[in-house]
């Protein structure tokens, strides 16, 4: 274990910490993961009181070389993924050591989307190569290339029951349908934008797009045609992700504000249901991510101003604003178990995980 000591950005509501660096055996990308605690000089020692089963209250991951624009936990909350500027996706234990256990290499261009299989056996990902790709996790190879967008690929979903199914949105303005086993897309819808952020309903029969004309367009699969569309944000729509009971959908836009729609099929004529404040941009102007809790009561949102900002969905009180980031925050997750922790992905290049307070 290095004896190499910095002081931590204080970050995840802890006061004064302590840098513990642990450096991963032949690594190549020299990857690490720092346990930041309250100044103590043994490594990881246990805080009062804990909240979950994470080694430290906060853990600093260190890897990629370029800004990390994605980060998912894989279904069981035991691994995250996270997708870089570097062009690789890497592999973390979300527990103990926070190790980095594998690096899949191959996309020709920054890795912008990942989703993980239903089974955590397979990862997807979408690139400004202009390809999606299927990884074995088993082998670490990259088992399928997907071609058919002619423009950066933004934005990746997958479907939540049934069949499973991606789906993409690209800068070329096209909607692209995959089954992960072929190599070509099942289908493409036109649109009339570059679409910045994808998600398709639980049922499989709709899919929300937004671009940069600002609105929320909600499609039918079938008959490749908007049903209708949420109109509120003032900006290019940078990110969308359904609640987990299926009838509210969560945006984030670069006019710096999250919000809440109404999706169920007979909501009133006006959707909106709040606008979360609190999460800047910043200059960088990037595809920042909202995204739920797995009880839909809580919203996380990155931010150009370096932290995470946590709000209660139901009453858009802001609960946490956490710093430790020393650049923009583009995504952030929370463990789909029933522990308080969320991971982000930061400009920085690195990666927090870190334990909320009760």
């Amino acid at each position: 274990m290095s004896g190499e000591k910095r002081p931590a950005p204080e970050g995840f509501g802890s006061s004064s910490q302590l840098v513990v660096k642990r450096q991963k055996s032949g690594s190549d990308l020299n990857a690490t993961s720092i346990a930041l605690r309250p100044g103590q000089t043994d490594a990881l020692v246990k805080s009062i009181p804990r909240t979950s089963g994470l080694a430290a209250p906060i853990m600093e991951l260190t890897g990629h070389s370029g800004e990390i624009f994605a980060t998912r936990f894989d279904p069981t909350a035991q691994s995250i993924a996270s997708g870089s500027m570097d062009r690789n996706i890497m592999l973390w234990r979300t527990y103990e050591q926070c190790e980095n256990y594998g690096v899949l290499s191959g996309h020709k261009g920054a890795v912008l989307d990942l989703q993980w299989s239903r089974d955590s056996r397979l990862i997807f990902s979408a690139s400004a190569d202009m390809t999606l790709a299927s990884w074995d996790l088993e082998s670490g190879q990259r088992i399928r290339k997907h071609v058919g967008h002619e423009e950066v690929i933004n934005c990746l979903d997958i479907s939540k029951r049934g069949q499973e199914l991606l789906v993409s949105g690209s800068d070329d303005g096209y909607i692209g349908i995959w089954d992960p086993r072929q190599k070509e897309a099942l289908d493409f819808i036109e649109t009339d934008f570059p679409v910045t952020a994808v998600a398709l309903s639980e049922a499989g029969n709709e899919i929300f797009t937004g671009g940069i004309d600002n609105d929320v367009k909600v499609w039918d699969i079938r008959k490749k045609a908007v049903v209708y569309t949420l109109v509120g944000h003032n900006d290019t729509i940078t990110s969308l992700e359904i609640s987990p009971d299926s009838q509210s959908l969560l945006s984030n836009s670069h006019d710096s504000t999250v919000r809440t729609w109404d999706i169920r099929p007979f909501a009133p004529a006006d959707r909106h249901i709040r606008t979360f404040d609190g999460a800047p941009v910043g200059l960088e102007k990037n595809l920042i991510r909202a995204s739920w809790d797995p009880t839909g009561t809580k919203i996380a949102a990155g931010s150009g101003d370096r932290s995470v900002v946590v709000w209660e969905s139901k009453t858009g009180k802001l609960i946490y604003k956490l710093p430790g980031h020393k650049g923009t925050v583009n995504d952030v997750r929370f463990s789909p178990n029933d522990e308080p922790i969320i991971v982000s992905g930061s400009s920085d290049r690195n990666l927090m995980l870190g334990e909320l307070g009760k």
